[in-house]
């Protein structure tokens, strides 16, 4: 009898450290450094994700452009949806970039597409949380 209360006990407890797991691959709070590759040249962002509340907002930085507020920000099921607008030198009004983000632990993997003259391009995404230092 106490074998079978002390298997109970371990399948219980494994299913709620499950859900607990759950529950933290689909937090997108955080510090993303993402990493694609547009026209053969690999290329970074920085997505910075935070909630407010139960309000969640974003901003999205490159290496040559400072951080930008995102915009129509949507989390559901795991995954981030958002665009940005990327400042380009050659382009007056910037780029319109649509990211659609599935969220796994500390890791992203999704697609960036944006209109390039009329063309619709698409790439790979991926990013890995950053650390965070504790005080």
């Amino acid at each position: 009898m106490m074998s079978a209360i002390l298997s109970m006990a371990l399948v219980l407890g494994a299913s709620g450290l499950a859900g607990a797991a759950d529950e933290k691959a689909a937090d997108p709070v955080g510090t993303w450094k993402c990493e694609y590759e547009i026209g053969g040249q690999q290329r970074t962002s920085t997505l910075k994700v935070k909630k407010d509340g139960d309000n969640l907002s974003a901003t999205m930085a490159w290496p040559d452009q400072e951080e930008t507020k995102v915009k129509d920000l949507k989390f559901k099921d795991g995954t981030l949806t958002f665009s940005a607008v990327r400042k380009l030198p050659q382009v007056e009004d910037g780029i319109t970039i649509e990211y659609k983000l599935k969220i796994e632990g500390d890791q992203i993997k999704g697609k960036g597409e944006s209109d390039f003259g009329g063309e619709k391009r698409e790439w790979d995404i991926e990013a890995k949380r950053q650390k965070t230092e504790k005080p």
